[in-house]
């Protein structure tokens, strides 16, 4: 055996000494620890509690105190005016779906129509709901990217229903879709405004996910969208490359003589 196989058995490779965290910063890991168990629960419990609250504030007084259970019993139980709402409104639903239930709903509409005030109103509201709620409407139900505000950087968008006859009058003749672009992160401010629909790149993700996106600053990714994202970047590269090309090429020809 050499010399140099001498020395390299009988000197390890030394381990690194592993590293010794003071007691603040192991208080402070447990601490984030905890926060990051307890804090979505909390902050959920809450705001269903809220929410139940608001709801049996607004209901109950409109029950009569011998209908409502807390007359019969020694407890309030909280949750009732929620389930009333919901039964209440479940049976509006079943009773409309028929030939006399549409009958009264239009009638009702119609002399909603004929106040000059409440008109409008109503109509607005109307839509809203109907986009949102409606299974049949069109509510944001697919997400997209669009270049915007710079070529190359790309922002999410809430895809909608195309423009009207009087609006795709007068925009370029080519099939636009309206997009609502939220900002972060606070979603329900933003941007509106009509886009091609070839400029929108349509993602396989849920609204969901995508308000969780935003609302998180990017912070949380959707699941299984890394790809799509990397195929994107080499799309907008591509469109960059394209267009500096076109540009070259419009010089050329407005400077070559006629």
């Amino acid at each position: 055996m050499t010399d140099l196989q001498i020395a390299n058995v009988s000197t390890p490779t030394p381990e690194p000494a592993p590293v010794q965290r003071g007691f603040g910063a192991r208080i402070r890991t447990y601490f984030l620890t905890g926060l990051v168990l307890v804090g979505p629960t909390f902050v959920t419990a809450y705001l269903t509690w809220s929410f139940i609250t608001w709801v049996d504030g607004w209901v109950k007084p409109l029950i009569p105190p011998e209908l409502r259970p807390e007359t019969y019993l020694p407890v309030n139980i909280p949750g009732t005016g929620l389930i009333i709402a919901f039964v209440t409104l479940t049976l509006l639903g079943f009773l409309t779906a028929n030939l006399v239930g549409r009958t009264l709903v239009e009638f009702g509409e119609k002399i909603l129509h004929r106040m000059p005030i409440v008109r409008p109103i109503y109509k607005t509201m109307k839509q809203i709901f109907e986009t949102v709620f409606s299974q049949t409407g069109s509510s944001f139900r697919t997400v997209g990217l669009v270049e915007f505000p710079a070529p190359g950087m790309w922002s999410l968008v809430f895809v909608s229903q195309p423009p009207s006859a009087g609006i795709a009058g007068r925009l370029p003749p080519t099939d636009h879709v309206s997009v609502f672009m939220p900002c972060t992160p606070n979603p329900t401010t933003g941007f509106f405004f009509y886009v091609p629909r070839k400029d929108v790149v349509e993602l396989d993700i849920k609204v969901e996910e995508a308000m969780t996106l935003l609302i998180s600053a990017g912070m949380i990714q959707p699941a299984d969208q890394q790809e799509k994202f990397a195929a994107l970047a080499q799309t907008a590269r591509a469109a960059n490359e394209a267009r500096a090309a076109g540009g070259v090429k419009a010089d050329n020809r407005s400077g070559a003589p006629a």
